[in-house]
């Protein structure tokens, strides 16, 4: 508690510091509870405008304003429902901003720090198209081969849909990715196949899902491409 406050009594010194600008939520804290969302950025413009997102997706905008006097920060967001809390009390540095009020009886506290760039969701990462390299177990998608040399390959496209093409055939449907956590749920068209949950583990230009509640060991390996295989 102690370094708490002289953190924030070391932010809230720095005469220099504006809002302005682009910044990404590092922690979010519930009480003791941690409740970080993925790649949440927030942008405070010259002109009192702001736009919030996750990754490269922006889904809020509106305005913010800031009394310097008690540090209170107030947004309000356009095309969102209406803030009933008390406005954020905030402290300021160069690079790192904490946000604190009370909501439903919970010490809520934000750590955000200034960024020169949008960062990336596991949704972002996942985009595109991705041949497989190696199947593992059973499942609804693709046939179990230790090493694949075939065509087979699965597509997330930018309006989340996906399209699978392997030895079993051809499967389209929807895709959500969870917002805390590298988790996709496949949603595919139809009473055929159903739905069901994958973990996402990335390494440079691979991708690798495991299939959560099962019994039994199931994963899918692939490599990213460029073009859709002959």
């Amino acid at each position: 508690m102690l370094s708490l406050i002289i953190v924030l009594a070391f932010l809230s010194c720095d005469k220099t510091a504006t809002i302005e600008g682009l910044w990404v939520v590092k922690s979010v804290f519930a009480g003791d509870e941690e409740m970080t969302p993925n790649a949440r950025w927030t942008r405070f413009n010259s002109d009192l405008t702001q736009e919030s997102g996750n990754g490269r997706y922006q889904h809020s905008y509106g305005t913010w304003t800031l009394n310097k006097n008690s540090n209170e920060l107030l947004i309000e967001n356009t095309n969102g429902l209406r803030d009933l809390n008390e406005p954020f009390v905030i402290s300021i540095g160069q690079s790192e901003m904490i946000w604190e009020r009370t909501e439903e009886g919970q010490n809520i506290k934000i750590i955000l720090e200034r960024s020169s760039q949008l960062p990336e969701t596991y949704g972002d990462k996942i985009l595109g198209l991705w041949e497989l390299e190696q199947a593992i177990g059973n499942s609804n998608y693709f046939e179990e081969s230790d090493e694949k040399d075939t065509k087979d390959y699965i597509f997330f496209r930018w309006d989340k849909r996906f399209v699978i093409q392997s030895e079993k055939g051809r499967i389209n449907g929807v895709y959500n990715v969870h917002g805390h956590r590298p988790e996709v749920e496949l949603i595919p068209y139809g009473n055929e196949v159903n739905r069901d949950f994958w973990g996402i583990q990335f390494e440079e230009n691979q991708i690798t899902l495991k299939l959560l509640n099962s019994d039994t060991l199931v994963t899918r390996k692939f490599r990213r491409i460029h073009e859709f295989p002959d």
